[in-house]
């Protein structure tokens, strides 16, 4: 018996049989992982100090842990896997690190940017079930970055949300509001990530996006972003987020994307 077999065999009395499956299968390609590149004393150390300090980099505002996901491409592995599409709905994207709940509330059209510098821009278009009905009163939260590629929660003074919102679709399934133009910008670079990325020779940079969730009874949340047409980094995403239905025109100061939901299977 092989020392990988011996520590899957640890997990046999295990009351879930689902963590159980996962934990021996991460195991096993761990254990695969390490005999494959011949990992030596010093490199798994280093992988231990980084990860502490990729834990030790967290806190309220900032998730370097999701970050890490990111940029390695397994947020966007597990949202394909959980979010097929098949071509009838809007594909999802990465959640990324700066999303907070319980946004403040807006009426429809009203400016969600409180203040974040940047050129106006109105974004507005609809939410629609695959069959192309509206989906009245759909929950949705939108953020993006000022034009300085900063997120309000960056702002260690600030002290209210900004170019952050939550918002209702009308009986049309329609949506609008004003905020400014999005930016491209870096991911945070200054922790352990950012140690990554520079070893990778990889750039930090995003496309221009805003960020969108939304949810409504009968459907799957979608979490998503619409990108900038024509924008820079949209083939090098740092976190690889980026796909070609989700990009739109931003024809001056305006941008419209119609967004559909998938439905959910009713609960048992």
């Amino acid at each position: 018996m092989t020392l990988a077999d011996e520590v899957v065999a640890s997990f046999a009395g295990a009351a879930s049989p689902r963590f159980a499956s996962l934990m021996t299968s991460l195991v096993r390609h761990l254990h695969a992982f390490i005999d494959e590149v011949g990992l030596t004393e010093a490199e798994w150390a280093a992988a231990i100090d980084f990860l502490t300090r990729t834990g030790q980099q967290c806190d309220d505002r900032r998730q370097e842990f999701i970050l890490l996901s990111d940029v390695l491409g397994a947020s966007m592995a597990v949202i394909n896997a959980n979010h097929p599409t098949g071509g009838a709905a809007t594909e999802s994207t990465v959640l990324g690190p700066f999303f907070v709940p319980d946004a403040p509330s807006f009426g429809p059209g009203e400016d969600i940017s409180a203040g974040a510098p940047g050129t106006p821009c109105h974004v507005s278009g609809t939410v629609r079930t695959p069959s192309g009905e509206a989906v009245a009163g759909a929950e949705i939260d939108v953020w993006q970055s000022d034009e300085t590629g900063h997120y309000d929660v960056q702002y260690p003074d600030l002290d209210h949300p900004r170019a952050r919102a939550r918002l209702r679709t009308d009986a049309d399934g329609a949506y609008a509001f004003w905020s400014v133009r999005p930016e491209a910008y870096p991911i945070p670079h200054d922790g352990p990530v950012g140690e990554l990325l520079t070893a990778a020779g990889r750039s930090p940079m995003r496309p221009a996006h805003i960020h969108f969730k939304i949810a409504a009874p009968g459907y799957h949340t979608l979490t998503t972003h619409i990108f900038m047409a024509g924008g820079e980094h949209l083939d090098s995403d740092a976190v690889f987020g980026v796909k070609d239905s989700l990009i739109t025109t931003f024809a001056g100061d305006r941008a419209t994307f119609d967004f559909t939901l998938a439905e959910a299977p009713p609960t048992p």
